[in-house]
């Protein structure tokens, strides 16, 4: 569709064009008392013409349409624009700019109009809201407030009465279908919100400054009720997460004062709420679909490395991911799996030159999970809630869940020899340091660990089935790690203890 004055249809992708209503604009809207004498001398004033500047076609019907003209006109179409009826509302008087028409996915006859009439002086904000057609309205703007018009309005396309809008100054929504608003600001600047878009799970805002802002994953807002304000603690359903890998771009990443736009989380978006504060221990569990546990957060987790070892280290600390923890105050927490197990304990660390301000994460990270459902099991104090999750694949990657059943399998693999290199060699440095065969043994576990390093990167870097030649040379490594087990065992046995020291965490 394409619309002027009148609405225009094209069924050839743009080749010809035919008219599919009247002149829709209001045949006389006359001089608005706002202009004062400044149109005394153009005589044609009165006889300004408007254009139809908002559209929604039906989501349930291929025939119906509604359109909103410039000068505060309504109308409806029911059999593909052969017949037009005028469903203005009673109180919108000329110049009033219908900003927006968005129709209900849930009937055929709701529908959900924003109106501005800021060109008349009037910043009162005007949303209207019809369950039959458009035989009757209600004006729903309860909570918004007196001094900013209304640019758009959108109807939740999966929770019925979930409602959006968008003004001169922020951001609102409704759970009562208009009944009434409260502000979604956040961190928003005041500016005026042109137009709204609900994208999957997403609310998407652009702005008259020519921006772009997101709210990922509005699935809190879809389950918001009463009953949830009044519970202790709540887990929301997660929304549905994608295994999108994170930038491998490997040119000069872009410094931190650059202007750029900020990528969403890289994993499952998991909410949820503590009414009181002082919990003494929050968890967050996720489980495969066999019930097998994938990844396990505490409130009561230790950083791996401090900001102290960040310091000192040759990438600058204002590039590098920090540490969090489950928080346990009162109010919403928002937590992010990254979709993957542990990362597993290495005797080096490294980061990628794929780098992000503020969230470049050290290597090696855990194994990617298969896309399929989980299960998120929030715990606080003894009290235990579950959320089910699903994960899908990137859209873009075409690959069998064998093949990612198979390469999840041998990351673990090595993931674990990793973790048995990283045990030794700790254990290693510290009571047999003064022995030459222990030095020899801690250099031989580092390039030992260094293949397994590179072999897992290769397996882990993209979403493929293992090759014949790295399935070999995981059981060549295996051969070799076996070996130094031996030697680790003989050489604690030498310095007289067996087990000196835990490895590092995982």
């Amino acid at each position: 569709y394409y619309a002027a004055n009148m609405l225009y249809e094209t069924r050839d992708g743009g080749k010809s064009w035919r008219v599919i209503s009247p002149d829709l604009a209001r045949p006389s809207p006359g001089v608005p008392a706002s202009l004062g004498t400044l149109a005394d001398g153009y005589p044609k004033a009165a006889r300004h013409r408007g254009a139809i500047y908002a559209l929604a076609p039906s989501y349930r019907s291929a025939g119906t349409l509604w359109a909103g003209t410039a000068d505060g006109f309504v109308w409806s179409t029911h059999d593909g624009g052969k017949h037009w009826k005028n469903i203005t509302p009673d109180d919108s008087i000329p110049w009033s700019k219908v900003t927006q028409i968005d129709a209900s996915r849930f009937d055929d006859r709701s529908v959900y109009v924003s109106v501005s009439r800021m060109r008349i002086d009037d910043l009162r904000p005007y949303i209207y809201r019809t369950h039959d057609g458009g035989r009757t309205w209600r004006k729903i703007v309860d909570g918004l407030p007196d001094d900013s018009p209304v640019d758009t309005v959108r109807a939740d396309p999966l929770r019925q009465g979930l409602l959006y809008a968008g003004t001169e100054t922020g951001v609102w929504v409704s759970f009562d279908d208009g009944g009434h608003w409260q502000s979604l600001q956040l961190n928003l600047p005041h500016t005026s919100m042109r137009d709204l878009e609900v994208h999957g799970d997403d609310l998407i805002v652009a702005t008259h400054g020519r921006s772009f802002w997101i709210l990922d994953d509005i699935a809190p807002l879809r389950q918001a009720s009463a009953g949830i304000a009044r519970a202790d603690t709540y887990l929301y359903r997660p929304a549905a997460a994608y295994r999108v890998r994170r930038d491998t771009n490997t040119d000069t990443p872009l410094p931190p004062d650059e202007p750029a736009g900020q990528n969403p989380p890289d994993g499952a978006i998991i909410d949820y709420v503590l009414a009181r504060s002082g919990a003494r221990s929050v968890s967050l569990e996720i489980f495969d679909a066999h019930g097998a546990l994938v990844r396990r957060y505490s409130s009561a987790d230790k950083p791996e490395i401090t900001d102290a070892e960040i310091a000192k280290q040759l990438i600058p600390g204002l590039w590098v991911r920090r540490f969090r923890s489950l928080g346990v105050a009162a109010g919403m927490h928002r937590w992010v799996w990254d979709l993957r197990y542990a990362a597993p304990p290495s005797i080096e660390h490294s980061y990628p030159i794929a780098a992000v301000a503020h969230a470049t994460p050290r290597l090696p990270l855990g194994p990617l999970a298969v896309p399929g459902r989980y299960t998120v099991r929030l715990t606080v104090d003894g009290r235990s809630s579950s959320a089910p999750l699903v994960v899908k694949m990137d859209p873009r990657v075409k690959v069998s869940p064998g093949a990612l059943a198979r390469q999840l399998q041998l990351a673990q693999r090595l993931a674990a020899m990793m973790a048995k290199m990283a045990k030794m060699a700790t254990s290693a440095r510290m009571p047999m340091q003064t022995h030459s065969p222990a030095t020899a043994l801690v250099q031989r576990l580092r390039h030992i660990d260094g293949d397994i390093n590179g072999l897992y990167a290769d397996v882990t870097g993209a979403d493929a089935d293992p090759t014949v030649a790295q399935r070999n040379a995981a059981d060549e490594l295996a051969l070799y790690v076996t070996a130094l087990q031996k030697r680790w065992r003989m050489l604690a046995r030498a310095a007289g203890k067996l087990t000196v020291r835990a490895g590092p965490r995982s």
